[in-house]
């Protein structure tokens, strides 16, 4: 199989890329689009560093070719905050210290933004299943569990959003005083 072109829409944007068939979705986000938040732990699915969203569902993107996802929606780690604010999931394994060496984090944030998508209101058991594919070796699963669970109470205190309304204007800069004229002595 040659190599051919795909076109993806990136964390909300449409990207294109020549994808040779060896070519996995974790290679094409590090190497080409240099999104290095999906981590390379493994390389055989079994650690789940490298989670990613591929049109809203978990997967594992060292064992996805990117030459068959050709039109499909990928949301990685930097897609999730909006600017400097991190999403609920997000900040709660901040707020929960639910990281230590950092290098699952980003997989198991995903799989976890998956899990909340689709089950607003999951239970611990949910929260167990939905990261059983994500190894962490040095947090412990109890914090993260904490902060998944953390991350659902507060997207569901969320007022709802609407589709149809504009978004919030930003407040602007104050306006700085001027210094004080400096006094002839």
């Amino acid at each position: 199989m040659p190599s051919r072109i795909v076109t993806l829409k990136l964390n909300g944007t449409e990207r294109e890329l020549i994808a040779r068939p060896s070519t996995t979705l974790l290679n094409a986000l590090r190497e080409t689009f240099g999104l290095m938040g999906a981590k390379r732990g493994c390389a055989q699915g079994g650690c789940g560093s490298c989670t990613v969203l591929l049109d809203g569902r978990p997967v594992v993107s060292c064992l996805v070719p990117v030459a068959t996802i050709d039109g499909s929606a990928v949301e990685t780690i930097e897609g999730l905050a909006d600017g400097d604010r991190l999403d609920e999931v997000q900040q709660a394994f901040v707020d929960l210290f639910a990281t230590q060496c950092g290098f699952c984090t980003p997989g198991m944030i995903m799989s976890a933004t998956a899990l909340l998508n689709r089950k607003p209101d999951p239970t611990r058991q949910d929260v167990t299943e939905a990261i059983c594919g994500n190894v962490c070796r040095c947090t412990g699963y109890e914090p993260i569990i904490a902060a998944v669970l953390t991350a659902a109470e507060r997207r569901r205190a969320l007022p709802p959003a609407s589709a149809n309304a504009p978004a919030p204007a930003k407040a602007p800069a104050p306006a700085k005083a001027p210094a004080p004229a400096k006094a002839d002595v």
